[in-house]
């Protein structure tokens, strides 16, 4: 196949991965979560009161493989996977990158194909099957930008679930239509903070005006779980094991297209905010690097200035949420009491990152990268005039990064093979579009007070 000619690569429905890959043997990761009340290791029965059953084994496995139930394989199916790899020939063209001479290939993966939008709905369906299998009647759930809200309330309304959603303030009031589509799907949606929760009166009695964040949304999220615990348990669409586990789809998908191209990429880029599409799309190739077999390979982490944890945070114990409901996990972070700036990338604003992210971050594995927000939607702009639809706000920051990534590479005349996630479509997220194009987008400084404050909150934990 010639990608000059036909850009678009599609992997045959059969070839959809049958396993989930978990990075927890490559990488030897064994730290447990930690019990927010006691300080302490908990056990997977705590776990279990917070989560479905099948998450918290899937949580604790060290199996390498994990089968995908043939029921939920159908309904990816159904859900548009296998998604498409796509070559940016006019992106590239756009950049100043000439495909015959440069000797440097931009791919995507389009994860937006998605009827939610996005790759959240990998882990939303693999949740909500459990779930049900289990016999929980309910999901309550934090969202940022919304996309995770969507994915949970549509794969609720497939299995029959009902769904409550807590959505970030700042967000809720910027992509309204998220909200819509959510409770078009039959989920209850809250702004958060919201009244209908201790925690979420507690933070508007201080402010009513609270733009909220990732961090408090959980909270809500997770106390309405401990409250109906008889028939709901708490979704999480990011950070924990089990998640990034269902997203190692997407990766799988990536590396038998490529190999369809005769091709293997030498730097791997996806937007970072707790971790769930960039685990999905780099993990199967890290364990390429981990066993050393792609020892050069580059895996690049896009992250926002506004919240930067991974370039900025300390990597330590620290709570999940804000209201320190949600198990302790070590990450990096920029502390849980951590309120980011109101960007349009709300899935990004998330004080910590996946365990398994930090570790191989910690182990020299990957690299990540801060950037502004302007210069983020300048160049989902420069996508969507050429790859013809705009990237959600989050996804900008991976176009971006590769984008400089290709830029380096046609400096250094190197011959690079450069593959991104686009992790999301921006229909919904036109305001960003829209104070950009209007001159009105703003950018926010590196909050290095804030940080440096936020962590003063880090819980005193002794193990590891």
């Amino acid at each position: 196949m010639s990608t000059t000619t036909n850009p678009v690569v599609l992997l045959p429905p059969e070839k959809m991965p049958k396993q989930w890959i978990n990075l927890v043997p490559y990488i030897g990761y064994d730290l447990p979560l930690i019990s927010p009340q006691t300080l302490e290791p908990g056990t997977p029965e705590e776990a279990m009161m917070i989560f479905s059953k099948d998450c918290v084994l899937q949580e604790v496995s060290q199996e390498p493989a994990i089968d995908i139930p043939d029921e939920l394989r159908e309904m990816y199916y159904y859900a548009n996977r296998p998604t498409p790899l796509v070559r940016a020939l006019r992106l590239e063209k756009a950049i100043g990158i000439d495909a015959d001479t440069d000797g440097i290939k931009i791919y995507y993966k389009n994860e937006s194909v998605s009827p939610a939008g996005s790759h959240k709905t990998n882990t939303a369906l693999a949740q909500a099957y459990y779930a049900r299998k289990n016999g929980i009647e309910c999901l309550a759930t934090e969202t940022g930008a919304g996309q995770w809200g969507s994915a949970l309330s549509y794969a609720c309304a497939l299995f029959g679930l009902k769904c409550r959603v807590y959505m970030v303030r700042a967000s809720y009031k910027q992509k309204p239509y998220r909200g819509i589509l959510m409770r078009t799907y039959g989920a209850e949606v809250w702004p958060s903070p919201s009244d209908q929760t201790d925690v979420g009166n507690t933070f508007l009695e201080q402010d009513p005006d609270h733009p909220g964040s990732l961090g408090i949304a959980i909270s809500e999220a997770v106390e309405d779980c401990i409250k109906h615990n008889d028939n709901t348990r708490y979704s999480l669409g990011s950070v924990v094991n089990h998640v990034v586990l269902h997203q190692t789809i997407i990766g799988q998908e990536a590396k038998a297209q490529m190999e369809m191209l005769g091709e293997y990429p030498d730097i791997i880029i996806a937007c970072h905010g707790g971790g769930s599409n960039f685990s999905g799309l780099t993990f199967p190739f890290l364990i390429d690097k981990i066993e050393d077999r792609k020892p050069d390979l580059r895996i690049i982490a896009a992250e926002p200035t506004a919240a930067p944890k991974l370039t900025k945070g300390v990597y330590t114990f620290d709570y999940g949420d804000t209201g320190h409901f949600a198990p302790i996990v070590k990450m990096y972070t920029i502390g849980s009491s951590f309120v980011p700036s109101p960007i349009h990338a709300g899935g990004l604003r998330y004080h910590g990152a996946s365990p398994l992210v930090s570790m191989a971050l910690n182990k020299g594995l990957i690299e990540a990268d801060m950037l502004k927000q302007t210069e983020v939607i300048e160049a989902g702009v420069t996508f969507a005039r050429t790859e013809g639809f705009p990237p959600a706000p989050e996804s900008c920051h991976a176009v971006l990064e590769a984008i400089k990534q290709a830029k380096a590479a046609k400096e250094n005349r190197e011959n690079k093979i450069i593959l991104f996630n686009l992790s999301g479509h921006g229909y919904f997220d036109l305001g960003a579009y829209q104070a950009y194009l209007d001159g009105n987008l703003e950018d926010f400084e590196l909050p290095t007070a804030q940080i440096k404050e936020s962590l003063k909150s880090l819980p005193q934990v002794s193990f590891g």
